[in-house]
């Protein structure tokens, strides 16, 4: 299915009130981390996979912005991790792509950087965001074609385009040790060119940083949907670029992505992709 083309009065109300619902999800959803974070050393951890944690606190926000959108958008759709991976998420109606706590890790073990990312599609597009950092209490908020904020206050992405001063995010394909020594070399690459490189847990947050500005570019290899729907949004509204591995227009799936500034962007694409040995 094409993404819709342009965004009619009835669309935008439907925008509108679809992301009011993601905001008030996702404060419900931080409600419940904060509650459990003092809870931290009887928490129970369930490995989904090598260094991939899931626990009881993840399914209590996933069922209170579960709650919450059915409550005002019973027949949407509603993706997740924990939820319904294999969900039809371009169907003609609302899709929510949801990830009720992005960067468990931390969250376990009391690292302040952890964050619920809610992500709208309408059709096949991507129309609204929100990301909530739960230590801090920001809220990161993008409606397609109005622009991002953070606490209601309009962000744009950095002007900086002197790779020299540029600070790059990062995330590890710690799910797929294969690529670790691909993704060395990109490390090594974007280091040797950059102010510098940070990894802090949460691609969510990172492609936030992206959007106000913190961070100027950011590459990782391996993400989920629920990991960039938000993130994706924002960054375009806030005047930057986010594409997959080959430089294509990025969409909410599984793989690589690099985001930036629109000075920032085509260098850092060009680099991880010639240290990994693609033209």
């Amino acid at each position: 299915m094409q993404a819709k083309t342009s965004i009619g009065a009835n669309d935008r109300a439907l925008i509108d009130d679809a992301l009011a619902a993601a905001v008030h999800a996702a404060t419900e959803a931080a409600n419940v981390i904060r509650q459990s974070a003092p809870e931290l050393g009887k928490l129970e951890w369930i490995e989904k996979a090598a260094a991939d944690f899931v626990t009881e606190v993840d399914r209590g926000a996933e069922s209170a912005i579960l709650g919450a959108l059915r409550t005002e958008f019973p027949g949407a759709v509603i993706v997740g991790e924990e939820l319904s991976p294999e969900a039809d998420s371009t169907s003609d109606t609302l899709t929510f792509i949801v990830d009720p706590l992005d960067g468990t890790t931390n969250f376990l073990h009391g690292f302040p950087h952890y964050a619920v990312s809610i992500g709208v599609l309408y059709g096949a597009e991507l129309v609204a965001a929100v990301v909530h950092n739960v230590p801090r209490g920001d809220t990161y908020t993008a409606s397609v074609g109005k622009g991002a904020q953070l606490n209601g206050t309009t962000v744009a992405v950095s002007s900086i385009d002197s790779t020299s001063r540029a600070l790059i995010g990062t995330g590890f394909p710690f799910k797929n040790p294969e690529l670790l020594e691909t993704y060395a070399r990109q490390f090594v690459a974007v280091s040797r060119e950059t102010a510098g490189i940070r990894r802090a847990g949460s691609a969510a947050l990172d492609l936030a940083d992206v959007a106000c500005g913190r961070f100027d570019g950011f590459w990782e290899l391996v993400l989920a949907p629920w990991d960039v729907a938000a993130g994706i949004l924002l960054v375009r509204e806030a005047g930057g670029i986010v594409t997959d591995i080959t430089g294509a227009t990025a969409i909410a799936t599984h793989g690589a992505y690099v985001a930036g500034n629109s000075a920032i962007h085509p260098w850092l694409l060009q680099t991880v992709r010639r240290a990994a040995g693609s033209k």
